[in-house]
């Protein structure tokens, strides 16, 4: 168990195997801290978004453990929706229903979850539109986005959930240097807001995106 309060998430040696044959996880054991942002680089095909999609059990690992906030989620007692509430998760294809619109995008987890009534998810999801740039955008369908629109809805539709920790697959995928820039800002703007505990996993670190 864990006994450090500033340990947010222990990761204790983790295999992950898909068929019989490739070996994604091999024993990786991690701790992760309260308002720590962590990157974690390497070439395609070397575990990176494996290990990310582990920590909230949308990978389930093979064999190890992985503590949140000190409770075991890979025990088949543990409720993981209820610690799912509490991450927040962007992958790099952004996840957004081509049906709805920004704000129903935005609202449909929290009000699902009953996490707030659709007024309240609706007047903090615009909230935060407007805190990324895109409150014109409440309206319009993905469809209707550029990439790096639909990023920033990405980055804002998790934190209408309040969540304690932002997970990013490759937020710099399929997206120009400047898009990319404009990403990275504003996760570094958010975290120095709020101080949450961020993750990142990339494949390059080309243009000093994060330093």
């Amino acid at each position: 168990m864990i006994t450090n309060g500033d340990v947010l998430i222990e990761v204790k040696d983790v295999h992950k195997v898909f068929g019989n044959s490739l070996h994604a996880l091999n024993g990786v054991s991690e701790m992760i801290r309260k308002g720590e942002v962590v990157v974690i680089v390497g070439p395609s095909g070397s575990g990176k978004s494996t290990f990310l999609r582990s920590l909230n059990l949308l990978e389930v690992p093979s064999s190890g453990s992985i503590f949140f906030e000190g409770t075991d989620i890979t025990s088949k007692e543990t409720n993981i929706d209820m610690h799912r509430q509490k991450m927040g998760m962007v992958f790099q294809h952004f996840n957004l229903f081509n049906h709805l619109t920004v704000l129903d995008n935005m609202t449909l987890a929290p009000v699902h979850l009953k996490l707030m009534n659709k007024e309240e998810a609706r007047t903090e999801a615009l909230r935060l539109l407007e805190r990324v740039g895109l409150a014109d955008k409440a309206d319009a369908f993905p469809s209707q986005l550029s990439g790096g629109q639909k990023q920033r809805v990405s980055f804002a539709g998790v934190m209408v959930d309040d969540v304690d920790i932002l997970l990013f697959d490759e937020p710099l995928a399929n997206l120009d240097p400047a898009t990319g820039k404009t990403a990275i800002d504003l996760i570094d703007r958010v975290w120095k807001n709020s101080r949450k505990t961020v993750v990142i996993v990339e494949h390059r670190l080309e243009d000093d995106l994060y330093r």
